[in-house]
């Protein structure tokens, strides 16, 4: 193998998807796939490599520095994508303390792990810090979220990645480590856990359940497709500035309202309902504590410089996402159920 990259969080919703992209774009790439496999972790999502010569899964917590360095000594990494994180901001606004233990200590055990193995050989080697663009803060009605802009994080989960994100610019300041950093806005698409908006309203919808939107449904998000981040983060793994970050977006702005009587058409489409029938579960319920109102991203720096392109048809990869989940009862049970669970069991376990 000509490098051996690990991807941390590779079971989770994006990381599922960056996975399976180098695996099959790289063959000459050794992948490992470090996962706690905490609740957003779903083995499932892979199902289709997990045979793959070029595979590995590893399942283990980022938070353990020593179980950490022995992966990195056995393994001898040239590149760190990290994905591992805690990403759900009503879980961070109930219990701080994972977020930041995950996503501080754990990326700086990370950090630490790297900067002993490659010591003062960083040629052709990089860490790769995934952020989001929550670290901004929130937005009026105008204007966009730069690589420039100040960090402002208002909720527990915000703050922790900004914190990550600071760790590792001193790092590449402080140690010379060659990172890259990129923030993003909200992705959607196909295995994103069912607590998540999109998912949940399907799921929702199907089982005639109601719709809880917070409070009037104002808030405003830039929603880029999964498998064009995925995209993004190859481009900027092997042609990204050392110590740049480059923001991903979608430059598709919804209030959140709007977003879910879209997709309540569609649902009315494919269930065979009269119009409106779906929206009739609209539920409007308490705001979240700091509620950002809006986030939108400028990712000119990254078009220009590196080239990449978002999709252009938001509605027909919308409308996929839609029937994804429609499509995909089984892995929606199995994780109502618990039954994803079981698969490292039955898959790694008991080989």
């Amino acid at each position: 193998m000509s490098k051996t990259i690990l991807i941390t969080g590779g079971a989770g919703f994006i990381g599922s998807h960056v996975v399976r992209l180098f695996v099959n774009k790289y063959p000459d790439y050794k992948i490992v796939n470090l996962d706690k496999l905490t609740y957003a972790g779903n083995l499932e999502n892979l199902s289709d490599i997990d045979n793959k010569e070029n595979y590995q899964f590893v399942k283990g917590d980022i938070t353990d520095s020593k179980f950490v360095e022995s992966v990195f000594q056995k393994y001898q990494f040239d590149g760190v994508i990290h994905l591992a994180a805690e990403s759900h901001v009503d879980r961070s606004i109930l219990n701080p303390m994972e977020f930041i233990n995950t996503n501080i200590i754990g990326t700086v055990n990370l950090l630490n792990a790297t900067r002993n193995i490659w010591k003062e050989n960083t040629k052709d080697k990089l860490f790769y810090n995934i952020s989001t663009d929550e670290v901004y803060g929130a937005l009026g009605s105008e204007g966009f979220f730069t690589e420039e802009t100040r960090y402002d994080p208002k909720s527990p989960y915000s703050a922790s990645k900004a914190s990550a994100d600071h760790l590792v610019r001193a790092y590449f300041n402080t140690y010379k480590l060659p990172v890259v950093i990129s923030n993003c806005s909200n992705n959607y698409g196909p295995n994103q856990f069912p607590e998540k908006l999109i998912p949940l309203a399907v799921n929702n919808i199907k089982n005639n359940k109601p719709l809880p939107i917070y409070g009037k449904g104002e808030n405003i998000r830039d929603w880029l497709y999964v498998e064009d981040h995925a995209k993004a983060i190859d481009l900027i793994f092997h042609k990204g500035k050392l110590g740049n970050t480059y923001n991903i977006g979608g430059n598709n702005e919804w209030t959140n309202i709007d977003l879910i009587h879209k997709l309540c058409e569609i649902m009315d489409d494919r269930l065979n309902k009269p119009s409106g029938t779906s929206a009739k579960l609209i539920t409007f319920v308490k705001d979240r504590a700091g509620h950002d109102l809006r986030y939108a991203i400028d990712s000119s720096k990254l078009q220009k410089e590196l080239g990449w392109k978002h999709s252009v048809n938001f509605e027909k990869r919308f409308e996929q996402t839609v029937d994804w989940y429609l499509n995909s009862q089984k892995w929606l049970d199995n994780i109502n159920s618990g039954e994803y669970e079981k698969y490292y069991e039955k898959q790694y376990v008991k080989r």
